[in-house]
């Protein structure tokens, strides 16, 4: 049977599961039918709308759920915003064969969560926010959520009551559209996904509206929670990174969390490909960070290459920002944090870049559990040899300028 007639068959087979849904609402949803894909359980759902999403008109929606291989209790989640140019019907029938879309293959002892944005004109996880549709951005702009990100996110809290997920587990990715999507929804919800991963995204518009990125600021109104460590690789050759300059100095300015690989693969969405040019895209280990967790945020580091953007598009070196930084929580009480910083070495990354030996970069901790620091009071921090004070910024966050990493573990500690 070849690929296209195998193809056609499971878009026969789909059409005819989506046909049998009757809308539901609210949180009553239930699989109309159920199938299998590589081996793993797929449910296929489709409901109507919650009149709290702020919808127009009435509309259906669908969304599918791919099992764990091997079901099990308190898994973790994989969610997935599919491209402009699929819908959740094409965007899971990727995932038969690598290579293919790779960022929407969920591990197998994971639950996939695959929403779609296609069957309801105008609903788009960017909503359109592209610099060439001016008209578009301005309707979209600002910091609400639109009501396909109400949908999103109401579906992923449905996702995690239903199947029993493991809320601190739960992470967000995906490819061109859904990159921008990934960033926009994911970041404003870092009360929800642990990280999330952008694959490409299509314009850093939506993102940079919702955070209330430059030349915004965040209304005194608003309470944004620490936002999930971010992976975001795009090619400065691919038209629809414009604008990623202003996205990492945001992201750096704000001391977020930020990993960032670029290099001229253009809008590509094929793993091995990508990593031909830059084979640090996979390097960090994006689905054991851990919502209930404390993580550092590198932020002006010595190791960083300089981004091609704007004025370099047609530089054909790869690079990276933050890509060699670990931690490792040590412990987390009302009173002390302590927290393991290192590089990663050539023994457990093996990569064309060049490892730094050691690097230096201020480090912000961000979702502290514990040991809340209330704006302009002072905690004492050591690190190695080194010691000192530092008072927290307007918003609590606790910032150490200056700190040498080296590829030997060192414990930062910080106490009230």
């Amino acid at each position: 049977m070849t690929k296209l007639l195998r193809y056609l068959l499971a878009g026969v087979l789909f059409s005819g599961l989506m046909a049998k849904a009757e809308p539901t609402h609210g949180t009553d949803w239930a699989a109309s039918e159920t199938s299998t894909m590589n081996g793993r359980q797929l449910e296929v759902i489709q409901h109507g709308v919650n009149p709290e999403w702020g919808y127009k008109a009435p509309q259906q929606d669908t969304f599918m759920v791919l099992h764990p291989k091997i079901d099990r209790e308190h898994a973790p989640l994989y969610v997935v915003l599919h491209s402009a140019g699929h819908d959740v019907k094409s965007c899971v029938e990727c995932t038969r064969t690598v290579g293919n879309h790779d960022i929407y293959h969920s591990p197998e002892e994971f639950y996939a969560l695959y929403l779609d944005c296609r069957a309801n004109q105008g609903d788009w996880w960017w909503g359109g926010m592209n610099v060439k549709d001016a008209g578009l951005i301005k309707r979209n702009s600002g910091g609400d959520p639109t009501p396909v990100e109400k949908r999103v996110i109401d579906t992923v809290k449905w996702a995690i009551k239903k199947y029993n997920i493991d809320a601190n587990r739960v992470y967000l990715c995906g490819n061109s559209m859904g990159g921008s999507g990934t960033l926009g929804i994911g970041m404003r919800n870092g009360d929800l996904f642990a990280a999330i991963k952008a694959n490409v995204p299509a314009g850093i518009e939506h993102v940079s509206n919702r955070m209330y990125f430059p030349p915004q600021s965040v209304p005194a109104n608003v309470k944004i929670a620490d936002p999930p460590v971010v992976i975001d690789y795009s090619a400065p050759n691919d038209q629809w990174s414009f604008g990623h300059e202003r996205f990492v100095k945001a992201m750096n300015d704000r001391k977020y969390p930020l990993y960032f690989y670029w290099g001229p693969f253009g809008h590509a969405n094929n793993h091995a490909g990508i990593m031909k040019i830059n084979d640090l895209i996979n390097s960090f280990d994006w689905l054991n960070v851990k919502r209930n967790e404390a993580y550092p945020v590198f932020t002006n580091a010595s190791c960083n290459h300089a981004i091609p953007w704007p004025d370099h598009l047609d530089d054909k070196t790869p690079g990276q920002i933050n890509a060699f930084f670990r931690w490792k929580n040590l412990s987390d009480s009302k009173t002390k944090l302590e927290m393991s910083l290192f590089l990663t070495s050539p023994a457990d990354l093996k990569t064309t870049f060049e490892i730094p030996k050691e690097a230096t970069a201020d480090v912000s901790l961000r979702r502290v559990q514990n040991m809340q620091v209330m704006p302009g009071k002072s905690v004492q921090w050591t690190f190695g040899a080194l010691k000192g004070e530092v008072a927290a910024d307007a918003t609590g966050l606790i910032t150490i300028p200056s700190l040498r990493i080296t590829a030997t573990p060192a414990t930062l500690t910080v106490k009230k």
